[in-house]
């Protein structure tokens, strides 16, 4: 799938689960479970219950998704 039909949402991290894995609440209500992208596990990119994140879902499964950049704030 190319990048461009993946769906950008922003959100919090509400739960961390195991295997590098994520609960994070979107701003629209709903909850997805995401992994880290490959870039920030390439960098070491630490990310925390409470951070602000941009995930990128795709159209066909909207239950996961995958987290591509953290806010500083």
């Amino acid at each position: 799938m190319a990048k461009e039909d993946m769906v950008e949402m922003e959100g919090v991290i509400s739960d961390v689960l195991p295997s590098a894995t994520f609960r994070v609440a979107l701003d629209n209500g709903h909850s997805v479970l995401a992994t880290i992208g490959g870039k920030m596990r390439r960098f070491r990119i630490r990310v925390l219950t409470g951070d602000r994140v941009k995930v990128e879902v795709s159209p066909y499964d909207l239950s996961r998704g995958r987290i591509t950049f953290r806010h500083k704030d």
